[in-house]
């Protein structure tokens, strides 16, 4: 963890870019500082001169003073809050594309291990909290030590022995504010993590309202919610608490000082050691002095939440972003040989065969200890369609996400065109795969733009309409209102399953990549649509390297290879016709589809 110094002036490094603006507000609230003590000094000729000696030139200038004065500090007050709220939007502004840029490039472990709801807290709550450290603190330490300062030079300069009694407050105010500001940022650490876990169930709870109707979860979700919803209050009473209790002390202080002093400051009067302009002035000098001081042990509350706010801030962003360098995860070795390439990978090459070559490989999930696969060694040869079967949780996903290098291939090869996957620049692979999954995932835009998405926004309109069709999706894209101009809502919320699918579908088919992976693709499709997506792949896999996971038999048995998998392991291999007559694992479940032509999903029987 970072300590306040360093934490303040790594912000700080953030508004280096808009030095120009933050100066003329720092300059701005300089000279709105001073103008407390100018303001406190001219009571004493104001009095003295123009009340006591009635002397007619302060009795004209001094009211053309103050006008003046109070113009400038409302001018510099103006400046101040104009400049120092434009560098903070900015300021937070460039945090949260500095967070999203990082959310981008996170490794897809990091996805497991973090809830969107905290992401999406870290995102939105936590960098509003850091303006108050980057700007909001900042103007009252500057502006308003100046003015203490201001105050109790002027104080010095009247009768420095009162102003005395002032400065003996400061070492115990000091002690205070260091034990509150540990305290406190302990406190805001806890508040933000509580406020990640409210927006987690949020999320969730939105994401997920269908499911809550369906089944009555109403009353368990607010339970949730109201849990963590409480956790955030109790913290945050407890904030308000220890910096209420820190301000009363030193309002006590303060105030026991500034008694003592206006008793003393009476006796001097009477013994005519002060004169009443200077007797008002030094009353009028602490009276100012109040606010600035209560203000200053406020601010720490404020400090220390943007501190801890920069700490989750930061935290993210200094994550590890996913690298063309294998990044081995904690507590692992990795027995990764370069030496088992057979060519090197070329500068120039952008396109592969689509040979993919599996050798020994072995994979667990991070903080796991059962292996997700188990000596896996496979050749898919380009062009070729390989279908892989087996019950949930066998590792057919795995080994498919393993393609795109979603997670480190750290024990044994993983080959692609004879090149280990590990030497491999991420772009370059991750242009060679088309990937449609179970879980569609669509934005809140046009149909064309969900189509032609990423590196594929400039495809022409014609190779949008032809990837569409051959999905089968043109037919109901014609009969929505602005055909594939088409808004479609958060996720796709204004699709039916099976078109959100045939979207997906036409996405891969429009990347025209050599590998496609299709992750139980057609799931959600019905009947006579799935065989028309059916014909269109047995068109577009010519070519192409097709790897396909699905769950319905009918989808695979026309594959020229399918792979059996049970937990972790390939125990069978071969085509439809040799399997069946193997008797096997694949066999069982070829007859229990039979047997229950109703039930579409085989990956929840038992195989044994």
């Amino acid at each position: 963890m970072m300590n306040s110094k360093a934490l303040y002036l790594r912000l700080l490094r953030y508004v280096v870019p808009y030095w120009r603006v933050f100066a003329l507000a720092i300059l701005a609230i300089i000279v709105m500082a001073i103008t407390d003590p100018i303001l406190a000094a001219l009571i004493q000729p104001l009095l003295d001169g123009g009340f006591v000696e009635k002397d007619p030139t302060l009795i004209k200038l001094m009211p053309l003073f103050l006008m003046i004065l109070i113009i400038i500090k409302g001018l510099a007050m103006l400046a101040s809050t104009v400049g120092m709220t434009w560098v903070a939007a900015r300021l937070v502004m460039d945090l949260r594309e500095a967070m999203f840029s990082k959310i981008l490039t996170l490794p897809t472990s990091e996805f497991d291990k973090t809830s969107s709801g905290v992401l999406l807290s870290k995102v939105t709550y936590d960098v509003s909290r850091v303006m108050s450290a980057a700007t909001d603190a900042l103007v009252i330490l500057l502006r308003d030590t100046l003015a203490v300062l201001g105050l109790l030079a002027w104080m010095f300069y009247l009768n420095w022995m009162l102003s005395l009694i002032v400065f003996s407050t400061v070492p115990p105010i000091i002690v205070i504010i260091r034990f509150v500001s540990k305290r406190l940022r302990g406190i805001n650490t806890s508040i933000q993590d509580a406020m990640g876990d409210m927006t987690r169930v949020l999320e969730e709870a939105i994401s997920g309202h269908k499911l809550v109707k369906v089944f009555g979860g109403q009353r368990y979700e607010q339970n949730r919610f109201q849990a963590a919803s409480n956790q955030v209050r109790q913290l945050e009473v407890k904030t308000q608490m220890t910096s209420g209790v820190s301000v009363f002390l030193v309002q006590m202080l303060t105030a026991s000082a500034l008694g003592i002093i206006i008793y003393i400051a009476a006796l001097q009067s009477a013994a005519d050691n002060i004169t009443v302009g200077g007797f008002v002035s030094l009353f009028t000098a602490m009276g100012m002095l109040f606010s600035p001081v209560k203000r200053l042990t406020k601010v720490n509350d404020k400090l220390q939440q943007g501190l801890a706010a920069a700490q989750s801030v930061f935290n993210l962003i200094d994550k590890a972003s996913e690298s063309d360098k294998l990044q081995i995860p904690p507590n692992k070795t990795a027995s990764v040989d370069a030496s088992v390439s057979q060519r090197r990978v070329r500068e120039d090459l952008t396109r592969f065969s689509g040979k993919l070559t599996f050798q020994h490989l072995h994979f667990a999930y991070e903080e796991q200890t059962t292996q997700a696969l188990q000596e896996i060694s496979l050749t898919i040869l380009p062009g070729e369609t390989v279908a892989l079967v087996g019950a949930s949780g066998s590792g057919k996903t795995t080994l498919a996400n393993l393609i795109g290098r979603f997670y480190p291939v750290i024990h044994g090869h993983l080959l692609v065109d004879d090149i280990n996957i590990n030497e491999l620049p991420l772009k370059t692979l991750r242009a060679n795969i088309a990937l449609v999954s179970q879980e569609v995932v669509l934005f809140n835009d046009s149909v064309a733009a969900n189509i032609a998405y990423g590196a594929m926004a400039d495809a022409p309109r014609d190779k949008i309409i032809a990837a569409a069709k051959a999905a089968y999706a043109m037919e109901f894209i014609e009969q929505m209102p602005d055909g594939l101009d088409t808004v479609i809502g958060e996720r796709g919320v204004k699709l039916s399953g099976g078109q959100r699918q045939r979207l997906a579908i036409a996405r891969a088919l429009l990347k025209e990549a050599p590998i496609l992976i299709f992750d139980e693709a057609t799931s959600a499709l019905d009947t006579q649509s799935e065989y028309q997506v059916q014909q269109s792949l047995d068109k577009l896999k010519q070519g192409r390297t097709t790897l396909i996971i699905a769950h319905r038999l009918s989808s695979i048995a026309k594959a020229e290879r399918i792979v059996v998998m049970e937990k972790g392991r390939i125990v069978e291999i071969g085509q439809h016709a040799e399997l069946i007559e193997k008797q096997g694992t694949y066999a069982k479940l070829y007859q229990f589809s039979v047997n229950s032509p109703d039930l579409a999903d085989v990956q929840t029987l038992p195989l044994s």
